[in-house]
């Protein structure tokens, strides 16, 4: 997973469309920012743009993966119970493909709503639409994929004020229900993570195409949410 976050095709779009999103908050010039769950660091890079950056994350591997790439204060840290770094409260905090791997989603919500500062925003990206759900989905240990409606709820119910949400990813969707249903017919097999350099590219230029929507509207369909809420 770290070798493929630099480039591969979905790591590369999902950092566009992040970005795009964070930059259209009103971000304190040396904001403090939080990337909770940041795995092997993938999204760090990005991040530090922002302001003073910190990190967590539960796999000891990964979060050592992280640490090794220099960038903010990382940290072992899980969700909802043990958000590290003392009582630091946060301009902006990242939960990038976290939440879906979480039993306690409401709760790890109000966790992070606890560490925002007055004004603070929540940006966060889930894997959308359950009809799509699949091996894929238990290799990675999901325990849900979200629609708009159950992401909304599980935001507000953890006292969060949604911003702005969208569905993202829909021009590549015909793609994935087309490996669904060939999952389903010839059964699952775990593939190599990075494709050739052609399809990578031309995946990654598909998906860009969204950002004549992204965040400026909004798409009514695709394979992931992108969300910024704040406290409610």
């Amino acid at each position: 997973m770290a070798e493929s976050e630099r480039d591969h095709w979905w790591f590369r779009g999902r950092r566009d469309f992040i970005e795009r999103a964070i930059r259209r908050l009103p971000l304190p010039a040396q904001a403090t920012v939080l990337d909770a769950g940041c795995g092997s660091g993938g999204n760090l890079a990005l991040l530090s743009q922002f302001g003073s950056l910190y990190g967590f994350e539960y796999d000891a591997e990964a979060c050592e993966a992280a640490r090794a790439l220099g960038l903010g204060t990382i940290d072992r840290g899980s969700l909802p119970d043990g958000i590290p770094f003392d009582d630091q409260s946060f301009d902006l905090i990242g939960l990038f493909d976290v939440l879906e791997h979480l039993p306690a989603p409401v709760e790890s919500l109000q966790a992070l709503r606890s560490r925002l500062s007055v004004g603070g925003a929540l940006v966060l990206t889930v894997p959308a639409l359950p009809w799509l759900w699949g091996p894929h989905d238990e290799v990675h240990n999901h325990y849900r994929r979200y629609t708009e409606t159950t992401l909304r709820a599980h935001l507000a119910a953890a006292g969060m004020r949604v911003e702005y949400l969208s569905y993202m990813n829909m021009l590549l969707l015909p793609l994935a229900i087309a490996q669904r249903v060939k999952e389903r017919v010839f059964g699952y097999r775990v593939e190599a993570l990075q494709p050739s350099s052609t399809v990578n590219a031309l995946l990654y230029r598909l998906w860009r195409l969204e950002r004549v929507w992204i965040p400026a509207r909004t798409l009514p369909v695709g394979l992931s949410l992108i969300a910024v809420a704040r406290a409610a």
